[in-house]
């Protein structure tokens, strides 16, 4: 049997520069149960059984508890009324079908191959925009200069919100994130903030729709606004706010950790900057062994709707799953040498975007990002250099990425 607090002590921070021999040690045991209930699938085939078994349910966020006010009207009556809006229109990743699958399909209509296009070139043109901007810095740090600066960018174009509002979203992306972690989900004072944070980007997020409907442009957010589908249903007011937040969370801050886990793979691996610097057509490679080799998103959670068999595990019914797709990465049942980071590996099948009908919708626009910044940065900076190895990390254990990359450089490159 595999040691029941190895989760526990994924999440603790003094795991988070490097979570893989933790991972390693839960691998020996494909599903395990750990000492506060959870079960944790940690082989490659494990997760993938459970990423495409319909008895396993996306829906694992607890009721809305927004804290009273002491107002008795705001209390007994709006309160009860704006809990049971935000359960009933969760995000669509927090959702299972048919629900998940109108949602879903209603944003691939939206995500069309000309808009993804446009922002694969828009990329190359915002990151060395950005880039010129350092002009003669001889220090940087990715997560601040390139790596947050670039997907936000992205992500408001896209979707359609000004160019000025942007700051505003930094705070609100970084608290909503929280949500995927496990903890955020027992603890009162940080549901709380959430909730507080999820109504003021909503109250943003109708006045924008809202703009949207009067004055519509080609941008998303019109798109989804005011998209008449035919036989298909529409999305409602609150499943359209639900899942713009979700977009601009998802197109904040896994992005970010992706390019900063890439710059800070390849200035390990120098031989693999080079490399990248002299054959920028190796960027897709290197982004997808980035995907397997250090993921932004570590795991994901689940519910099991009824007792499921798996690996001589029995999980019963309302079990929280853990599905560690960080681990899964790394399984030697799959990958030749997994420690080694090769963008060369063949066959690299990767759990980097989930899989199944939660497979990321913005995969095609995230590695456009980090393939652009990632390559960028191979031929434009002189000589980088990390000023601390391991770098400081965000909290975070689910999302996980450093919170500075900070690099001595001899100069930027025109």
């Amino acid at each position: 049997m595999s040691d029941d607090t190895l989760f526990a002590q994924v999440k603790d921070e003094a795991a988070r520069p490097d979570p893989y021999p933790l991972f390693a040690a839960l691998r020996e045991c494909p599903v395990s149960r750990q000492e506060d209930g959870t079960y944790v699938a940690a082989t490659h085939a494990a997760i993938e059984s459970l990423l495409h078994d319909p008895r396993v349910s996306s829906e694992t966020l607890p009721p809305a508890d927004r804290p009273k006010t002491g107002n008795p009207f705001k209390d007994w009556l709006v309160k009860p009324l704006r809990d049971h809006i935000t359960d009933t229109h969760r995000p669509f990743i927090f959702r299972d079908p048919p629900d998940h699958d109108t949602l879903r399909a209603a944003v691939m209509r939206q995500f069309t191959q000309r808009r993804v296009q446009a922002m694969r070139a828009r990329s190359h043109v915002l990151v060395d925009e950005i880039l010129d901007r350092l002009g003669d810095a001889r220090t940087i740090d990715i997560v601040d200069d390139l790596a947050y600066p670039l997907p936000v960018t992205v992500i408001c174009e896209l979707l359609g919100i000004p160019p000025e509002d942007e700051a505003r979203f930094h705070a609100w992306a970084t608290q909503l994130a929280t949500a995927l972690e496990p903890d955020t989900l027992q603890d009162g004072a940080a549901r709380a903030e959430n909730s507080r944070t999820f109504d003021a980007i909503s109250e943003y997020m109708q006045g924008l729709i809202a703009q949207k409907r009067k004055h519509p442009k080609d941008d998303m957010l019109s798109g989804l606004a005011t998209e008449e589908p035919g036989g298909a249903p529409r999305m409602g007011d609150f499943d359209l706010i639900a899942t713009a937040i979700l977009m601009l969370v998802a197109g904040h801050e896994t992005t970010v950790n992706l390019i900063t886990n890439g710059m800070l793979a390849l200035l390990r691996h120098p031989e693999e900057l080079r490399r990248l610097r002299d054959d920028p057509e190796r960027a897709p490679r290197v982004v997808e062994e980035l995907l397997r080799f250090d993921p932004p998103v570590q795991f994901r959670t689940r519910k099991a709707l009824c007792p499921i068999t798996l690996a001589g595990v029995t999980i019963p019914e309302g079990a929280p799953l853990v599905l560690l797709l960080a681990a899964g990465n790394r399984d030697p049942e799959v990958y030749a040498e997994p420690e080694r980071f090769d963008p060369d590996r063949i066959d690299n099948r990767h759990l980097g975007f989930g899989g199944s009908l939660h497979y990321c919708v913005g995969a095609p626009l995230a590695r456009f990002e980090v393939e652009a910044a990632l390559t960028a940065l191979a031929r434009r900076l002189r000589n980088p250099r990390l000023i601390a190895d391991p770098p400081p990390y965000r909290p975070g254990s689910a999302l996980r990425g450093p919170k500075h990359l900070r690099l001595a450089i001899d100069g930027i490159d025109p």
